[in-house]
């Protein structure tokens, strides 16, 4: 009797330990992690160090007590068809469980075929949700000096990559700036570009879409 009580104890000891030792790393499996693949609008292009909306975001984050963590991933003057290519890599070394794809405007400004962005934003939207992360599109919208039909077509690829895949979609990631009263004055000299103070503004357009991905 005392022997069976004796083993019993220590089964339940052995399973406690056990518990006990995988919940940090239960815990840790749970931490969002974000990875944003985006062009110049990402990558702080004209701005100082620390002041681009995902350098604010990932201020916002700490602010907000939340365990996630951002890796930006973001390169100047990249294409959709740069971002697929990279990809790949980057779900594999940073298993993020939300993907922020903020990619196409470059593509515009090349005059690029829209069917190649459309079948690349469509290939990282499923490659992302593949590796188990959720996707949040940023949508871009072209100026009018463009064409009406083109502007049209190119601002309807995001929604369409967005319906198919059931991805979030932001309809225009730039919502506030361009749109602005007047915009010149958020933009930098290039008038592509936006300035420091644009910032925050981007970071609250992508927030009221990304807060709720980071939810179990």
């Amino acid at each position: 009797m005392h022997s069976a009580y004796t083993w019993g104890n220590r089964r339940h000891f052995i399973a406690s330990v056990a518990a006990l030792s995988a919940w940090p790393l239960a815990q840790a499996a749970k931490t969002p992690h974000i990875l944003i693949v985006g062009d110049s609008l990402s990558a702080e292009y004209g701005l100082a160090r620390g002041t681009g909306w995902v350098s604010l975001l990932e201020q916002k984050l700490k602010t907000e007590q939340s365990p996630a963590t951002v890796t930006n991933a973001s390169i100047s003057g990249e294409t959709t068809f740069g971002g697929r290519t990279r990809l790949p890599a980057l779900l594999k070394q940073h298993q993020p469980s939300v993907v922020v794809i903020e990619l196409g405007g470059n593509d515009a400004l090349r005059g690029l075929p829209l069917a190649g962005t459309l079948d690349n934003l469509r290939a990282m939207t499923q490659a992302a949700q593949n590796a188990g992360a959720k996707v949040l599109l940023l949508g871009m919208q072209m100026p009018p000096n463009y064409g009406k039909k083109y502007a049209q077509d190119f601002e309807q690829l995001f929604a369409q990559v967005a319906n198919e895949r059931k991805a979030t979609l932001l309809p225009f990631f730039l919502k506030g700036v361009a749109d602005a009263p007047n915009p010149t004055a958020l933009f930098q000299a290039d008038r592509i570009h936006p300035t420091a103070a644009a910032q925050p503004v981007m970071l609250d357009n992508v927030w009221s879409l990304l807060r709720p991905l980071l939810k179990p």
